[in-house]
């Protein structure tokens, strides 16, 4: 049977393959394993902002103040969380994860110390910068360990397991065809991994942080007002130390760091801003930032508008609902087009969805446009995130994650105080227009771009050492 390699720049879905679905996903061997932990080891990122807008308000008597000092904390995590996933694909999880958690448990405990004895606001906003800078990247790190496991590359295999076929082995190819294909063939095994179960594992971790910013900030809120206002950051504090040590004890499935493939030279050691579809799937993001940012504060400021604050929560419920519903949606369904189109249509919709949010003035109209915003973040989201697989080398992966988790962070962050001024000056409806102009914004940016998101146009830099991609044997 002969093989012909064919360009893997197309952007087109893969070969059939057996439908993907949660159940194959979670029985994937080694997944339970950092699943369980990497939940619990999030969670505190979700009751970070709240937690310190609770106590800082509550000691300063100011929103205003409280609100700089979460937003120190989301600038600092946005510049320095790549930084940590670049030292993390060198070095290992493990190796990042720890001095991290233990970084971050100190600075925080120091915020709530200051907060407390009535520090001056340049105090918080500097004890912010560590505080922001250290907090653990679980998401992108367990985004990792999916690509690690699903992926089959010679560098992301589990550890401690088999070694797997090289890339451009049958194996790697989407029909598994050719001599030798049976060694690596079988969904979830741990030679050649299963990509097909990749969009549905962005899916699923889509949908965990979604789980995660519901819970957080409600368990955050109600330590906060019902047991002491420094209560939800002692919490978060213990409970980032606790998951963080916890995760980074799985030794077993974190992706395999410096590895030579069989008789072969080790990965290049790339930045992942080098990769050209990071930078836009980088800029993308910020539009979706936008819009979580962008509806915190407006659906805020409607509801005290209209004088029914307490409906505020049911609002960014039904948003998050939307988001929630989507991403599981997503993770179930068998794509027939690939996801570089997949993005772009993505984007085109949220941006239509959005396009309408400044024109609302009744609670069940926004509820409803809400969700389809919701419904609209997903299929981007979890596109974006499916596509650093292909484009990244696995020594770069958990890099990638985190400049695309950062750009959320600074889009939100961006989109917090924008809409807050929109809000003050013209009323809750001009602040709907961030999440609008973000939304269009990226989208142009992705359609000038688009053949920036394909294996190919990271390719075309192997004359530099950056080429991590080879022909792919296919009947």
């Amino acid at each position: 049977m002969s093989h012909n390699t064919v360009d893997t720049t197309e952007d087109a879905a893969p070969a059939a393959t057996p439908r993907p679905g949660y159940g194959r996903l979670l029985r994937t061997p080694g997944a339970w394993t950092f699943l369980l932990p990497g939940f619990a080891a999030r969670q505190p990122f979700a009751m970070l902002t709240i937690g310190i807008v609770l106590l800082v308000q509550h000691t300063t008597g100011s929103y205003g103040s409280a609100g700089a000092v979460a937003a120190v904390t989301g600038v600092s995590m946005a510049l320095f969380a790549p930084q940590g996933g670049k030292l993390a694909d060198r070095f290992g999880q493990r190796a990042v994860l720890v001095p991290g958690v233990l970084l971050h448990t100190a600075s925080v405990t120091a915020l709530i110390v200051l907060a407390l004895t009535d520090a001056p606001l340049w105090a918080l906003s500097l004890a912010a910068v560590p505080t922001g800078a250290s907090v653990p990247q679980i998401g992108p790190m367990v985004r990792s360990r999916w690509a690690a496991v699903l992926g089959g590359s010679p560098s992301n295999s589990l550890s401690g397991s088999p070694s797997g076929n090289l890339s451009g082995s049958p194996s790697s190819s989407p029909s598994g065809s050719g001599s030798g294909s049976s060694a690596g063939s079988s969904p979830g095994s741990r030679s050649g991994g299963d990509t097909s179960l990749l969009p549905t594992a962005a899916a699923f971790e889509s949908v965990t942080d979604e789980f995660t910013f519901v819970i957080g900030p409600v368990l955050a809120t109600a330590l906060c007002t019902g047991v002491h206002p420094a209560a939800g950051l002692i919490a978060e504090a213990v409970l980032t130390l606790a998951g963080g040590l916890l995760f980074a004890a799985q030794r077993r499935t974190q992706p395999k760091i410096g590895r030579r493939g069989e008789g072969g030279p080790a990965e290049p050691r790339i930045s992942a801003l080098s990769v050209p579809g990071v930078r836009v799937l980088a800029i993308s993001f910020l539009g979706i930032g936008s819009v979580f940012g962008g509806m915190q504060v407006s659906l805020t400021a409607f509801t005290e508008e209209i004088g029914n604050p307490g409906v505020n929560g049911l609002l960014y419920g039904v948003f998050a609902a939307g988001n929630m519903l989507a991403g599981i949606v997503c993770g179930a369904v068998a794509w027939k087009i690939g996801p570089r189109r997949r993005l772009v249509v993505g984007y085109a919709g949220l941006t239509l969805a959005a396009s309408a949010l400044w024109a609302v003035h009744s609670v069940p109209l926004l509820a409803g446009l809400g969700l389809l915003v919701g419904l609209c973040i997903a299929p981007a989201l979890i596109t974006g995130y499916t596509l650093v697989e292909s484009l990244v080398p696995a020594s770069a992966r958990t890099e990638a994650f985190t400049w695309l988790t950062g750009a959320v962070a600074l889009g939100q962050a961006a989109a917090v105080t924008v809409a807050g001024q929109l809000a003050d000056a013209h009323g809750a409806s001009t602040g709907f227009l961030v999440p609008l102009v973000g939304t269009a914004l990226a989208l142009v940016t992705l359609v000038a771009l688009r053949s920036w998101l394909t294996p190919g146009a990271s390719g075309r830099a192997s004359a530099r050492g950056m080429s991590h991609r080879v022909p792919m044997a296919v009947d």
